[in-house]
Parts: structure tokens; sequence; C-alpha cells
């Protein structure tokens, strides 16, 4: 054990953590402790890992937030963020653990937004994110910020964007996992019954699912991943959703027509796509009961919907924001509301409004056009370089849905793999005709009974494999 702290000690003084307040802790520094670290640094450089620098984060409860910021190319935003909330014996020493997962985000919120929300969230309680839920029960959490979390809202121009694809996110999502394994094992993780599993949520989970393609054309000996859950996202649509895929082909052929004619930045709810997002919940905070400037001119006679009213809308009428297009699944939404006699959400249902106003804000502003064109051509049935191994794919997998949001849609997806240890988990409190009223897409993080009715089958899923 001794040596395990030595060892730990000297991976944080190579890799430049900066302890805010626990510098104090670090002593001199031996030769047997030197020695160690040039080790380290050759692990670090074969996995492709040099010159790191992390920060850390307490968050109570004896967890923490560690973050990395790793360049993955010589651009100025070809950079990601890796994340990990672990428990730990005491600050900079992570205690040890046999289970891990590293998570990937969806369009619009990073990985604290969607993941470790309660850390910016005010109105939610300590323990009310995937994250530390799962972190507090002594799993090691993982993830990353995909390239476009980093780019700066003053940014205008999105060039550097052009070369940005799916394929991009797959090679970034491989560092992420060395780095993740590179520390694990360097920490005294990694024994004979630890066990990584890659979660995506939305298109992160279409990353995962090619990721998963990739590795499953390596060595057994090479592969990170040993078990997958796919979260409330689609990857090809079944035989029995024909009116689906073409809804996808429709999306794909105005996105690919943006693209050719030059457009690099972007995403289903068009240029900037967080910008009106976080509009929309910043105006529900600050001024609930005025008159939305947002909404569409309403039929006549009637008021226009107030800002909080219309961010009820929003989230839980989401479908329409996609308009003239038509959503990814009939009656999609983010977070469920409960209708008015006009059949309009007049009030979330399993969310509270302060915590979706909250998280609306949290939105990053861009996103690259490039994946969510490729995404469509994947939905729509056209062949793409992300899907030809999946029979090879042979990991346990957990589907996990939101009956209003992806839900059953997504179950097809699932088989395609050559899993045979199969668990489909989808949230569900109304029959399919009534899923515009069911569990949404952001419900999965942010309901009152996420963690009864989300986490905590994840959590026992992944300790039973």
């Amino acid at each position: 054990m001794r040596r395990l702290s030595s060892l730990w000690c000297v991976l944080v003084l190579f890799l430049g953590l900066r302890a805010e307040a626990g510098a104090a802790e670090f002593q001199t520094v031996s030769r047997d402790e030197v020695a160690q670290s040039q080790a380290i640094s050759r692990s670090l450089l074969a996995a492709g890992l040099p010159g790191l620098t992390a920060k850390r984060e307490p968050l109570g409860g004896s967890l923490a937030h560690y973050t990395w910021k790793v360049r993955v190319g010589t651009g100025a935003y070809d950079f990601v963020t890796v994340h990990r909330v672990v428990r730990e014996s005491f600050p900079w020493f992570p205690a040890r653990s046999t289970r891990a997962v590293f998570m990937v985000h969806g369009d619009l919120w990073g990985f604290v937004p969607a993941f470790l929300t309660n850390t910016r969230v005010s109105t939610m309680p300590a323990d009310q994110s995937l994250a530390a839920y799962l972190a507090s029960h002594d799993v090691d959490v993982w993830g990353l910020d995909l390239r476009w979390v980093g780019v700066p809202e003053a940014e205008t121009n999105f060039q550097f964007m052009a070369n940005w694809r799916l394929d991009t996110h797959v090679k970034d999502l491989g560092t992420g996992l060395a780095l993740a394994d590179t520390v694990r094992r360097l920490s005294g993780a990694g024994g004979r019954n630890d066990r990584m599993f890659l979660l995506g949520w939305s298109r992160g989970a279409t990353i995962g699912y090619a990721y998963l393609d990739r590795e499953s054309q390596q060595p057994r000996a090479l592969r990170r991943v040993d078990g997958f859950i796919p979260m409330d996202m689609v990857l090809r649509f079944g035989p029995d959703a024909a009116e689906q895929r073409g809804w996808a082909c429709d999306r794909y052929t105005a996105l690919l027509a943006a693209r050719n004619e030059g457009r690099t930045e972007g995403g289903l709810l068009g240029p900037a796509p967080g910008t009106p997002v976080r509009l929309i919940g910043q105006l529900a905070d600050s001024a609930p009961d005025a008159p939305s400037p947002l909404a569409a001119p309403g039929l006549a006679g009637l008021p226009p919907p107030t800002n909080r009213q219309f961010a009820v809308i929003a989230a839980g009428a989401t479908a329409a924001l996609f308009a003239p297009l038509q959503p990814l699944t009939p009656g999609y939404h983010l977070a469920a509301g409960i209708p008015d006699t006009a059949g309009l959400p007049f009030q979330t249902a399993y969310t509270p409004e302060s915590t979706l106003f909250d998280y609306l804000q949290l939105a990053v502003p861009y996103q690259s056009l490039n994946e969510v064109v490729e995404t469509e051509a994947q939905l729509c049935g056209l062949d793409v370089p992300y899907d030809d191994h999946l029979k090879d794919v042979t990991v346990p997998v957990m589907y996990v849905g939101a009956a209003g949001g992806v839900g059953r849609y997504g179950e097809y997806s699932v088989r395609l793999l050559g899993s045979t240890d199969v668990t489909m988990h989808t949230v569900r409190n109304r029959p399919e005709a009534q899923r515009a009223l069911d569990y949404g897409h952001a419900d999965l993080f942010l309901a009152r009974d996420a963690r009864a009715r989300v986490w905590t089958p994840m959590l026992q899923w992944m300790q039973a494999h």
C-alpha cells in the first residue's frame, strides 16, 4: 500500500497537478520516485499522452472532479477536456475501484452539464447527478468534452471545423480512454476484475457505436471497453420505422445542402444551436412572467406565452423546434410536460422547472456540422464507414431509453451488435400512444426520480458485470 501511495504521488507530480488546497501534502521526491516518474513518463508517451496538466475540484462527500486538457491536433481548438469523478481516500489519492465508466455527451451540453449537473445548477441536490451518484458507489467515472465544447462564443470563423467528423470524435474518445486506462493502471486499478464501461448519451451513443465498431477489429489484448451503455439514441431504424427513416433522409438532405454551401458549424437547430437554447433558459429565469419575444404569433385572441411557459413548451414539445423538419422520433422532447386544455405543456412533469431553466442556460453555443450530417446519413440508411463490424462487437450491452425521447426506437440498434448479453431498460410511464407526454430525453438526468429509475439500474448492471 505504501508503494502505491508513493507511485500516486509521483504520478501527480509528473502530470503537473496543481493542488489548490492540497499542495502542502507533497514532500521531497526520492530517487526511487524520480525513477518511477521516468517509467510513468514513458508509459504516457507510449499512450500518446505527453505534457498533461490536470486540476482538481473537491465535490464533498470524499468525491473529487479532476480535469485534463489534452491537445489532439495543431489547431487552436484541437483539444479535448478529459474528466474524472472519483471517490478519494484523501485529497489527490483516488480510492481503488474495480468498475469504471467513460461517458460521452451528446449535442448542446458537455460532460459537466450532462453528467455532473448539480455542480453547476444550484437547484439540484448535491448527490443529484449521474457522475456523482456512480462515483459515490465506488465507480470510477471518466468522460470527455468533444472539441466543439471548447470553442468560445466570440468565435466567428468556423473553417477549422471543416474536417471535424464522427471519426474525429472516435479518435478523441480513444485518446481519452487511453488516458483513463493508463492512469488507472498506474494507480493500482486494472486487475483481473477491473471493468471499463463505455456510456454514450444521444449523439455520444452514436460515437460509442462507431468506436466499438473500430475497436472490434483490434486484438483482444488492445481493447479497452468491457461493456456498453447507449442512452436514448438510435443508430439505424428498424423495418417497422420506415417513416422515421424517411424523416432522417429529409434532415440529411437539408443539412448536406447547408454543408455544400460552405457551412461547417451548426446542428439540427441551425447555426449556433446552443444560443437560442441558452436564451430560452435565461428569459425564463430572469423574467418568467413577461411575454416571450421568441414565440411565434399565436391564435387570434390568445395572449403570447410567458417566458416561463415558452421554456416549458420548448422542453416538452421539443419536436416543434425542428420545424419544418421532423424530429428523430414522434413526439420527441427533452423534459416531459403536463398539457393544458390546448394540448401544450404548461408545467413540467418530472424535472423541476428551476432546474430545467438553469440547465438550458448551460448549453454551449457551437457544434461541428459534419458529425450531424454523417449521423443523419446513417439514420437514413445510407452507407457510412462506422458500422461495418457491429456483429464483431460482443461486449455486454445495456440500452437505457426514455419513452418520450428515442425510447423503443433505439432497441433495434442494439440488436445489430454481436452481443448476447443484452439488457433493455426504457423508462416508461405511459402507453406508446402517449409518448409525447412520457419521460423525456433529458429527464434521464434531471428528473426527481432519475436516481431510482435510471441510475440505480445502471449501477446494478455494472456491478453484475
